[in-house]
């Protein structure tokens, strides 16, 4: 049976055609899925009777299944979500909310678990199992909306404001080693007749595969942050070992070229700070001269500690001074604030639930030396 949340619109819109329904149909069903975030056809009452009675006959509506739901102290929200169509699901993904005073951003799981391995974070000690289908990936928003009760209600005007005004692709996985349904999602995420988010304010986020980096330009140019964390080869071969592959020269010059189309005129560079390995002063006027070419703000992040990992989270003074330099030579710099920690949502602590971990080493070799897109 076909899921309907697969679909982005122009899908959904084929998909009607063969169903002998006019394209109008497929802009009102799509209404109905993502603005009201209906799961059942009988409540879309626009709809023809007869279409509702077929569509049940053939086609679902089905997003991931919450297993846990966890709140911190600080608001953040923590969505455990079962992706094999049961709430005993035994893949899961994580899925974090944060609320602030301005906005309140969504952060989604591309993938369960990931290939790339990354020394820091927690979801590359969990193995990689799959990618996340579009349904999926887009489940994640449509279900945190119907939970926030964000969803819009039938007849009533849109206020323009958002519980989820933001939407970051830094959960679980690497967004661009699973471009195709990555891309419906985005696109999904940018259509008026979906959820209508403004490009800048969408943001995925790479570890560094160049040739994804110049298909996502062509294909959905939403923000893009690029998780840097070195200033040298020899160290960020080190902490992301896909450096190997695509080392920094090819990865800033595939920045630059992002730029043409990008809704912002600058690159997010992430930076996680791991005391002693990449927070020195020398580091920080290091990772100047590196990126001085490339238009660019950097989000700092001290490292979230979580279980079996070395590293160590630096000193305030470490995090102020480095901080301190990069702003010296006007650059931007932010430290972002650790949220929902004591629930493990913090960037780099999400793990999820992988069941079969083994197909981690074949991933890494297909993105390596295959196509972009890491076997489904």
């Amino acid at each position: 049976m076909v899921n309907l949340l697969d679909f982005d619109v122009d899908g959904l819109t084929a998909w009607f055609a063969q169903q002998g329904e006019k394209p109008f149909r497929a802009r009102q069903v799509a209404h109905w899925l993502h603005r009201f975030g209906v799961d059942d056809f009988t409540q879309m009452t626009d709809v023809a009777k007869s279409l509702r009675a077929k569509l049940a006959d053939v086609a679902e509506i089905r997003g991931p299944q919450a297993m846990r739901d966890s709140v911190a102290a600080d608001g953040t929200r923590k969505w455990l979500l079962g992706v094999d169509g049961t709430a005993g699901s035994s893949n899961a993904v994580e899925t974090v909310f944060i609320p602030e005073a301005n906005r309140g951003t969504l952060c989604v799981s591309t993938q369960v678990g990931c290939a790339l391995e990354c020394a820091f974070c927690s979801t590359g000690k969990q193995g990689f199992n799959r990618n996340l289908t579009t349904a999926e990936i887009i489940g994640q928003l449509w279900q945190a909306n119907r939970v926030l009760g964000a969803v819009k209600q039938p007849g009533v005007g849109d206020s323009g404001e958002r519980v989820i005004s933001n939407v970051v692709l830094m959960g679980m996985g690497e967004p661009l080693a699973n471009f195709d349904n990555v891309v419906a999602a985005l696109r999904l995420m940018l259509d008026d007749h979906a959820y209508g988010l403004s490009r800048r304010r969408v943001t995925v986020s790479t570890a560094g595969l160049v040739p994804a980096m110049d298909r996502l330009r062509e294909a959905a140019p939403v923000a893009l942050a690029v998780s840097l964390h070195a200033p040298t080869d020899a160290l960020r071969d080190e902490l992301v070992p896909i450096n190997r592959k695509y080392p920094l020269r090819e990865l800033l010059t595939a920045c630059r070229r992002y730029l043409a189309s990008a809704p912002r005129d600058f690159i997010t560079f992430e930076y996680i700070l791991l005391a002693g390995v990449n927070d020195r002063p020398a580091d920080a006027r290091a990772l100047l001269a590196l990126t001085r070419d490339v238009p660019c703000k950097f989000n700092l992040i001290p490292f979230n500690p979580f279980p079996g990992s070395d590293f160590r989270r630096p000193a305030a003074e470490a995090v102020r001074r480095f901080q301190e330099i990069l702003m010296q030579a006007d650059v931007v710099a932010t430290v972002r604030k650790t949220r929902g920690d004591d629930i493990d949502a913090a960037c780099g602590q999400l793990a999820g639930q992988v069941e079969d971990r083994s197909r981690r080493q074949v991933a890494i070799q297909h993105v390596v030396s295959g196509p972009v897109e890491v076997l489904a």
